[in-house]
Order: C-alpha cells, then sequence, then structure tokens
C-alpha cells in the first residue's frame, strides 16, 4: 500500500527537478542574447557617441583619405528620409486599407484566405528579394538606379507589416460596437472610419511605427535600387544616398575617417529605431 505514495512522491519529484532544469535552461539563454545585446549597444553607444559632432549634420560624406573628423552624412540622412518618408506615405494607407477589407469584409473568403498566404510570404522573405525584384522591375527597365525604386522596395516592405497589424487591431473590436452602430441605421462605411478604426487607432498607428523602424536600417533593398552618392540631393532621380549603403561602404573601408562616421551613421539609425519602437510601445500601452 506504500508503493502508491512513494511513486507519486518520486513522479513529483522529477517533475519538480525538470521545471527547475527547464526554468534555469530558459534563464541561461536569455542571459545569453541579452549579454551580446548588451555588447552590442555598448559598442555603439561608446564608439558612436564619440564620432558625433555638428558636421555630420551639415556636411556631405568627405572623400576617402581625409583627416579625421572632417565631412558628415547630411546627404546620407536626406536621402534616407526621402525614401522612408515616400515608403510609408505608399505603403501605410494601402496596408490599412487591405487590412481593413480583410477584417471587415471578407474576413473568411477565398480572397481574403488568399491575401493572407502571400502576406505572411511577404512577411517572411528576406529583404534582399524585394530588392532583386524591384531591381528587375524598375531598375532594369529604365537603366538606372533611383530613389523612386529604393522608396517602391521599402513600400514593399512596409505593407505586409500594415497589414498583419490592421487587421489583428480591429479583429480586437467588440462585434457589440458594430452591432450597436447598425442598429441605429450607421452605414457600414461609416461604422468602420467613425468606430472601428477609431477603437483600434493607437495599434494600427504602433504597426506603421514598428514598420517605419523596420525599413530604417535595410540596406540589402537599397543596393539594388537606390544604389548611393556622394553629393547632396534632394531629388529622387538617380543615384540617392542613404545612411545603410553609407554605413556599409564606409565600416569596410581602410580609411579611418569613413570607419567613424559609419560608427556614427549606426548610433543614428540604432537611436531612432530605439525612438520608433518606445514610442510604439507607449502607444499601445496606452490602450
Amino acid at each position: 500500500m506504500s508503493f502508491l505514495p512513494d511513486a507519486r512522491a518520486a513522479r513529483f519529484a522529477r517533475r519538480k527537478f525538470i521545471n527547475r532544469a527547464a526554468i534555469a535552461a530558459s534563464l541561461a539563454a536569455m542571459l545569453f542574447g541579452v549579454f551580446w545585446l548588451a555588447w552590442i549597444l555598448w559598442e555603439t553607444l561608446s564608439i558612436g557617441l564619440a564620432s558625433m559632432s555638428a558636421a555630420m549634420f551639415t556636411e556631405n560624406m568627405p572623400p576617402p583619405n581625409e583627416p579625421v573628423g572632417t565631412g558628415g552624412l547630411a546627404n546620407a540622412m536626406m536621402g534616407s528620409l526621402l525614401m522612408v518618408a515616400l515608403a510609408t506615405f505608399v505603403g501605410a494607407p494601402v496596408g490599412i486599407l487591405s487590412g481593413v477589407y480583410l477584417a471587415e469584409y471578407d474576413p473568411r473568403g477565398r480572397l481574403s484566405v488568399t491575401v493572407r498566404f502571400v502576406n505572411d510570404l511577404l512577411l517572411s522573405a528576406p529583404s534582399i528579394i524585394v530588392g532583386l525584384f524591384v531591381y528587375a522591375l524598375l531598375v532594369v527597365r529604365f537603366r538606372e538606379f533611383s530613389g523612386w525604386a529604393g522608396a517602391l522596395a521599402l513600400a514593399l516592405i512596409v505593407i505586409p507589416i500594415v497589414v498583419r497589424t490592421t487587421e489583428n487591431m480591429l479583429s480586437l473590436v467588440p462585434v457589440e460596437l458594430r452591432e450597436a452602430a447598425y442598429a441605429l441605421g450607421t452605414p457600414k462605411w461609416k461604422v468602420i472610419a467613425r468606430i472601428t478604426l477609431r477603437s483600434a487607432r493607437a495599434g494600427v498607428l504602433t504597426g506603421v511605427l514598428l514598420a517605419v523602424a523596420r525599413i530604417a536600417g535595410e540596406t540589402a533593398p537599397l543596393l539594388f535600387t537606390a544604389l548611393n552618392n556622394q553629393f547632396w540631393k534632394a531629388s529622387l532621380s538617380g543615384p540617392l544616398a542613404n545612411l545603410p549603403v553609407t554605413i556599409l561602404q564606409f565600416a569596410m573601408s581602410p580609411y579611418e575617417n569613413w570607419r567613424q562616421l559609419a560608427w556614427g551613421g549606426v548610433f543614428l539609425i540604432t537611436l531612432a529605431v530605439l525612438g520608433l519602437n518606445v514610442l510604439a510601445r507607449l502607444l499601445s500601452r496606452k490602450k
């Protein structure tokens, strides 16, 4: 008769040991990841902050082998800002409207299932594939790298992120709100514009900010589309300077002044992405 309590105690002790081992392994994996993340952030902050200067925001990229501290990244910042802004202006409305259709008009239809499948493929696809697609679509056809092609490639990365976020946020809006509006005779488009989208606006805006944070540091698509430019240019026609490609080229160069500017650019992108992620967290936390 004493065998059963002993067996139960043994099973309980074994389960307790396995539980502690799993928690210890999870904690060790977390600490391993946090260690490398903290190291990367420390190197970025310590070296990048030391590379910051007023000239970085006011001067263009310097020629190679210039004295350390000369030149800046003003033209690269301008090019990145133009392409990211245009990509967001194009991609965010398309993504929001697509998410509205999937969540409100035809959530279980055949077209919606197909769109979700394609959207999931775009979400998981490497960004370099998007860059190659736009390269074949625009650069090869017009025989010219351009900021327009770079903005299109970034917009194609923005769209699936915004589609997924918008659909998920709209699906969280209680059905009772829609039913109450329909009972009062409100048209469907007005229910979506005035009730569901307004209720989910914090989540939708969070998705847009996360998409902007994603494309701000993308390098591979711009290598095949916008390329780079050493001179100041406020037009999207022709090769356009941008921070990610400039960082790649300067970091691989043998010139000390270029490597220092690369660290400064890394610090700026890290700061921008961190700020966008913090803002997105605050907006989602508010709701």
